[in-house]
């Protein structure tokens, strides 16, 4: 299984970018997604992700109205709407998933099977 993320860049603080992970090589349609993000020195820290079973979505609260998640079964992929980008969202991006994300784990790195190799966005002026 291959999870393929796209679409960091350098943007300007206000600006938007949308980040986008295939999956490739097993559906993850049945699977708890998410995105997370690693700054330099830090730990790998949750962003926002959709459950499995009931669909539901968790964000962060430093991104809660301006980062959108998304997934499209069909295309077998998940998506980042990222809005109002701050310079603290400087970071680089990793999408997951895994088969048995609880609710209570959804935040949790160590509950993400499948990785995938990063982009970095980068906010400044």
């Amino acid at each position: 299984v291959q999870l393929q993320a796209c679409g960091g860049g350098l943007v300007q603080p206000g600006g938007s970018l949308r980040l986008s992970c295939a999956a490739s090589g097993r559906t993850i349609s049945r699977d708890s997604v998410a995105w997370f993000r690693q700054a330099p020195g830090m730990g790998r820290n949750f962003v926002a992700g959709i459950h499995r079973v009931n669909s539901r979505m968790n964000y962060a609260d430093s991104v809660k109205g301006r980062f959108t998640i998304s997934r499209d079964n069909v295309g077998n992929t998940v998506s980042l709407q990222m809005n109002s980008l701050r310079p603290e969202d400087t970071a680089v991006y990793y999408c997951a998933a895994g088969p048995s994300v609880i609710s209570s784990t959804v935040a949790s790195p160590t509950a993400y099977y499948y990785w995938g190799q990063g982009t970095q966005v980068t906010v400044s002026s």
